[in-house]
């Protein structure tokens, strides 16, 4: 847009030296580049009247609508009850003051002066909406809708002056950059409101925000969306459009403008809406006018609405003749731009195509392939490769478990197939039916799995109570065995367990009690009597016990083997004999990180057969030592310590563990 004359001279002047105390250096100062504003930090706005005469209710308002409010939701009801499809917002104004045209003009529509005002009179606004199309005058519709309200008005309270406003007057007086009605709106005080009052208060409020802080830049700000298109709700949205010039930036980049001016521009908004108590979701687009140009020449449609719909709060003559502009068609798409949207259709569906293929190759098959292999999982195996895992599904779940189908499990096979045909270009592509047939087969397969897990669930825990009990009853029969009692029943159990391991203090009186439950939770778990709280009690103190009792065993089995074992000491090594019921084990130097165990057998003369030792390994020593019968006590006979010498020397030391 060509600027003025003067406003070019005064920015070429603008360079001079800023610290002229005369009247040019003043004005040189004063109009310096656009850049230096726009780099300036956010001021905090300051607690004051953001439009004339102060947004927030002023006191003597708030006393007011205290002491008629009953008036005031009379006059209300009998309005809406007339007329509820046009009245769109009713609000209270604040007491008109003398020269003030936001409120009461001067004089009337033919020139002749008005009156002074009646502080008296309790001013009342009534904005009805007239976007319907009406066979009546819209001039005609206002008087007779004023006329009819004023006389509502007398009724309820002959102070009442109401000021019947058409919703198209207030679009009409921004056309015509006259902002008095947006004003007046923003220091009402509404009392019935569809959302357009609150949508004009919080608007009006962040413009004078805006232009507060960069009136010098700002080209336009305008108001769009539902609320101009006679969609208003007290739940709409609140868009706004802000133009900011940047044809003459120098040290920043257009982007970078963008960016910074828009932070503070939107954080203005918030405190926008504090300062009106108006809570909608204040939506700002903020526009450098470069960009908006581009857009405007490419045809964007939604730029075309915009200056079709928008209502222009604020325009220093750019919108407004755009606005004509494109009413009368002469503002047109490029045939570029025709080109481009010619094109994005085929585009879009291109990637529809895409899309659909990549669902098909991805999204099912991990959708139902992970569930699976967790399933495998729980089974105690590893989980499969994809394509082994179907097979493993049906070995695993049809006939080792018998807890799924054939026809179940074929739902994964096929998707996985699905998945190998198109990667491997056997399958072009995925119609949108197929699509839906895949939606419905994994939901079914996934429904099936989480009743899959719930039956494995089951099973494990019926597991548990067997595992659990049938560890600690073979312990604790072993146990009794150590204590002399060969053959215990599970009928006598616990009172063998009682008098043998209890009553003697060997082990703690608890123990008795979690033996007892651990019974009682089997015997109900055969009866199906048992709970899944139970379930996780029972496992819990079952597998304490078991600790337990496996301590005591090797306590014992310990204590016990100390007796079997002899020490040999020649030279500078310490060997080891431990001598069972029928076997002998040796192991020649314990001191050794090789550790060899060699095997034998114990001669009928007490001694070891020390021509016939072999190797034996960790595993095959350990089961001996803790299944083996260790006698109470160890005699050592002549013969023990004639075949010591032969293995290990005439000056073997023996020393006897007893």
């Amino acid at each position: 847009m060509a600027r003025k004359k003067d406003d070019q001279t005064e920015k070429k002047e603008s360079v001079k030296d800023s610290k002229d105390t005369s009247k040019e250096g003043s004005y040189q100062k004063k109009e310096q580049n656009k850049e230096s504003d726009y780099q300036k930090k956010d001021e905090k706005p300051q607690d004051q009247a953001l439009v004339p005469n102060q947004p927030r209710l002023p006191p003597e308002l708030e006393e007011k609508l205290k002491s008629i409010k009953d008036k005031v939701d009379k006059f209300k009801k009998a309005a809406l009850e007339k007329f509820d499809k046009y009245i769109i917002g009713i609000a209270l104004l604040p007491p008109p003051r003398p020269g003030d045209p936001a409120l009461v003009p001067e004089i009337d529509e033919t020139g002749k002066p008005l009156p002074p005002p009646d502080p008296n009179k309790i001013n009342l606004l009534v904005l009805v909406d007239d976007t319907e199309p009406s066979k009546m005058p819209k001039f005609e519709l206002r008087d007779k809708l004023a006329s009819i309200i004023e006389t509502i008005a007398k009724e309820t309270d002959p102070s009442f002056a109401p000021q019947t406003i058409l919703l198209s007057e207030v679009w009409q007086s921004c056309y015509d950059g006259k902002y008095d009605l947006l004003q007046l709106i923003a220091i009402s005080a509404p009392f019935y409101d569809k959302g357009m009052l609150a949508a004009i208060r919080i608007a009006e409020i962040h413009k004078q925000m805006v232009l507060r802080k960069f009136e010098k830049y700002i080209v336009a700000y305008v108001l769009a969306g539902s609320l101009v298109q006679g969609k208003a709700t007290p739940q709409s949205d609140i868009d706004v459009f802000v133009i900011i010039d940047d044809t003459d930036v120098k040290k920043m980049t257009r982007g970078e403008l963008k960016d910074k001016l828009r932070a503070i521009i939107m954080g203005m908004g918030m405190q926008a809406g504090d300062e009106t108590g108006v809570h909608n979701k204040i939506n700002i687009q903020v526009y450098i006018l470069t960009d908006f140009w581009e857009s405007v020449r490419e045809a964007n449609p939604v730029i075309f609405t915009f200056l079709r719909d928008g209502i222009p709060f604020y325009d220093r003559g750019i919108f407004m003749p755009w606005k004509q502009l494109l009413k009368m068609g002469k503002i047109r798409p490029s045939a570029e731009a025709i080109d481009m949207y010619m094109s994005s259709g085929e585009q879009v569906l291109d990637r529809v195509r895409i899309r659909l293929k990549e669902i098909g190759i991805e999204d099912f098959f991990w959708a139902t392939l992970t569930p699976s292999q967790a399933a495998i999982m729980t089974d105690g195996a590893p989980p499969p490769k994809p394509k082994e895992t179907p097979a493993v599904m049906r070995e695993v779940f049809v006939k080792k478990l018998k807890l799924m189908t054939d026809s179940e499990v074929d739902i994964l096979q096929n998707i996985i197939q699905v998945r190998k045909d198109l990667e491997h270009g056997t399958k072009k592509e995925v119609t949108g039916k197929e699509i839906d047939s895949l939606i419905d087969d994994a939901d079914k397969y996934l429904k099936r799995l989480k009743r899959l897990f719930g039956q494995i669930e089951k099973i494990k825990e019926e597991e548990a109570i067997l595992q659990v009990y049938d560890g600690v009853v073979t312990v604790a029969r072993d146990i009794l065995k150590l204590e002399g009692r060969e053959k215990v029943t599970t009928e006598e159990i616990l009172h063998v367990f009682e008098d043998e391991l209890i009553s003697t203090g060997k082990l703690a009186a608890k123990h008795l009690r979690e033996l007892h439950d651990l019974i009682k939770a089997k015997e109900s778990y055969e009866k199906g009597s048992i709970s899944k709280t139970e379930i996780d009690q029972v496992r819990k103190e079952g597998a304490g016990l078991l600790r337990t009792l496996v301590d005591y065993v090797q306590s014992k089995r310990g204590k016990d083997l100390e007796r079997a074992k002899v020490r040999a000491k020649y030279g500078d090594k310490v060997a080891e004999i431990i001598l069972l019921d029928k076997q002998a084990y040796v192991i020649r130097d314990i001191d050794s990180e090789e550790r060899i165990i060699e095997k034998t057998s114990v001669t009928a003369a007490g001694g070891i057969d020390h021509a016939g030792l072999s190797k034996a390994n960790i595993e095959e020593f350990e089961h001996a030592i803790a299944t083996a019968k260790i006698p109470p006590k160890v005699f050592l006979k002549n013969q023990i310590f004639e075949d010591l010498k032969k293995l290990f020397g005439k000056d073997v030391e023996v020393l006897v563990s007893n």
